[in-house]
């Protein structure tokens, strides 16, 4: 990282810190690992055990559907009883690996053991072969639910049982647009709106046409956009853009060059997401902080790309990446390393909600966090509204999630049986 790209990484994140207010962690410019020390720091356990006296023995884990919605309901033998959201999208598609590798695995043995069991579980019956989202969001699920039966059993929020303490509540957030292929005029319009919405501090919309070789998803879209959208909101706004894996070297250098002039704070995944050595060239290149992560599912490519500065903003997603234990090491090497872990947001039902617990404990979650709407589920939470106010949301103090989901709606779902 060269002198004026340490010096603008701190500026451009610098103003959103600003923008976000107390209790986010400032980012340092980068600093000299140690050899091995990544590896040390990924071995250091996260789950606090000793939080919980008594055993919690996982009694069932079901998953449950209505329409095109899905819960998990997991049950300890000592009775308590945790109902969860999990990624629906994709979880809708991979669903059998759930009910026949990785929930059964669980079944009579002590959450407590959470963090050793996901080694095992890795190893068994060769599930390493199925690496991948595939795997990964079944195994998130199921430690979501754990994470939360635990939560309920001790009285404390999942912050808590994940590191020292939780750091902050109040968690600032970025309105991110989903669209791509609308005119330019038509998405500063729907970005009022989100901002409208929300009053958001700090907003993202994509570029380019997603993976697509550096089309644009309707001609001159993007060059439009990065000056109209910085003329619309003015400079107070923070303002992230994402490539979506749209372009090679060459584009995405000239790409990033209009993103630097009108002043935007990221550039995420300008390159394709599998090709480590294009965005570790643009991002060694440029000014602008560059973002990677989300399509990741390997904590050691994570240390590797750590380790070798390929990005200056580290996404890895909750449920893609196998839940908190994983993303926590990512969080910590990334930490140590004096870069930020802002994680990509999927679009499940409480997705943001399990984003929010997340941002409240690790060290530096940067200065916003995706946030992509409120949720339709009915649910009571006596801690939080879950509501965005003034770019703002509060994450929940309760035990585990801190929220109860309507038992009402829950008792619409019936269970998803195993493939015979």
């Amino acid at each position: 990282m060269t002198a004026s790209r340490r010096a603008f990484f701190r500026a451009s994140l610098g103003a959103g810190l600003l923008a976000a207010g107390k209790g986010q962690a400032a980012t340092p410019s980068g600093r000299r690992l140690a050899p091995g020390e990544l590896d040390r720091i990924a071995a250091e356990p996260v789950l606090r055990a000793d939080l919980l006296k008594a055993p919690v023995t996982v009694a069932s884990i079901e998953l449950l559907r209505s329409g095109q919605t899905l819960l998990v309901r997991a049950r300890s033998r000592e009775g308590a009883e945790s109902v969860t959201v999990p990624n629906v999208a994709h979880l809708m598609d991979v669903y059998p690996l759930l009910l026949a590798r990785v929930a059964p695995f669980f079944v009579g043995k002590d959450a407590r053991d959470l963090e050793p069991l996901l080694g095992e579980l890795y190893r068994q019956d060769s599930n390493y072969k199925l690496q991948g989202l595939s795997f990964w969001v079944c195994v998130a699920a199921v430690e979501m639910a754990l994470l939360d039966l635990m939560g309920r059993t001790s009285g404390r929020p999942v912050g808590e049982l994940l590191s020292k303490g939780v750091l902050r509540r109040d968690i600032a957030v970025y309105r991110a647009s989903g669209k791509r292929g609308n005119k330019p005029e038509e998405e500063i319009d729907y970005l009022r709106s989100l901002v409208a919405e929300t009053g958001s501090k700090a907003i993202k919309f994509r570029l380019g046409g997603r993976m697509s070789q550096n089309a644009d998803s309707l001609p001159g879209r993007t060059e439009a956009l990065i000056p109209l959208v910085r003329k619309t909101f003015g400079d107070t706004m923070t303002l992230y853009a994402d490539a979506n894996s749209s372009y090679d070297v060459p584009t995405a250098l000239g790409i990033g060059r209009q993103l630097e002039a009108h002043g935007y704070a990221l550039f995420e995944e300008p390159c394709p997401f599998d090709d480590l050595w294009a965005t570790k060239e643009v991002a060694d290149a440029m000014k602008i902080p560059v973002g990677l992560g989300e399509q990741e599912s390997s904590l050691r490519r994570f240390r590797w790309q750590i380790e070798n500065r390929v990005m200056d903003v580290v996404q890895p997603d909750l449920h893609y990446f196998g839940g908190y234990i994983r993303c926590t090491k990512v969080a910590r090497m990334a930490a140590a390393a004096g870069l930020p872990c802002t994680l990509h947001l999927s679009e499940s039902g409480f997705g943001y909600l399990n984003l929010l617990h997340f941002a409240s404990y690790v060290a530096d979650p940067g200065p916003f966090q995706e946030f992509k709407g409120e949720t339709a589920i009915p649910f009571a939470c006596s801690t939080s509204t879950l509501k965005c106010k003034d770019g703002v949301v509060r994450c929940p103090s309760g035990p585990g999630f801190g929220i109860e989901i309507a038992a009402d709606y829950v008792r619409r779902f019936k269970r998803v049986e195993p493939v015979s």
